[in-house]
């Protein structure tokens, strides 16, 4: 009888040992299946945000705002004679006119987009620098350059028209700034980018920063 009971109670310890193996074992699946789950889902949301953001990227040139211009500038140059008395006497003022053409580009820099995507409320949250001056470009290489007044003894060196023309273009940068072109860049850039998400169905809030 006792060496039954021995028997009885070493078997018995076995069947419990395995269900308690199967058990940690059956966890530790669980608990494995249900990081490759998170994983997964973190990897996905990851995923899709870099795709969108890689898409946003190309309406970069899209997202720019162009403001073309032609320009004319009257340019004066003189030689003076010093007399007795503080009068000078002007005897080979040169005057030009200078046409030429130009554009001022403002935008952002979509590379620094800030992107958040919430799959469950569809909720697509946005930031974005604040747009600046891209590119301020005079063409210089189709301007014309007309003499107005000179002679022989007129000295006007053809650095004064380059000169010139990059003065009245930050000029004429500022002058845009101040009439709201930056605003106005930002405007488009709001508008492009929310078209764009909702497009994909999801409600759009943008700032600037």
């Amino acid at each position: 009888m006792k060496r039954l009971n021995v028997k009885k109670i070493i078997r018995n310890f076995l069947v419990a040992l395995i269900c308690v193996i199967v058990g940690i074992v059956g966890g530790i699946t669980v608990l494995m299946n249900t990081d490759s789950e998170i994983f997964a889902e973190k990897t996905n949301k990851t995923s899709e945000v870099a795709l969108v953001k890689e898409s946003l990227k190309e309406l970069s040139e899209w997202t720019t705002l162009k403001y073309e211009y032609e320009n004319v500038i009257v340019s004066r140059t003189s030689k003076t004679l010093p007399l007795p008395g503080n009068h000078d006497i002007n005897y080979a003022e040169a005057i030009k006119l200078i046409e030429y053409s130009g554009y001022l580009k403002a935008g952002t820099n979509l590379k620094e987009i800030q992107l958040i995507l919430d799959e469950e409320t569809k909720q697509a949250s946005v930031k974005l620098p604040k747009s600046q001056i891209l590119d301020n470009v005079a063409e210089t290489k189709k301007m014309k350059v007309e003499d107005i007044k000179g002679n022989i003894l007129s000295d006007y060196p053809p650095q004064t028209i380059i000169d010139e023309i990059n003065s009245n273009k930050k000029q004429l940068e500022e002058e845009k700034i101040n009439q709201g072109f930056l605003e106005e860049a930002d405007k488009k850039i709001k508008i492009m980018v929310t078209d764009f998400l909702a497009s994909h169905g999801y409600v759009v809030s943008v700032e600037f920063y």
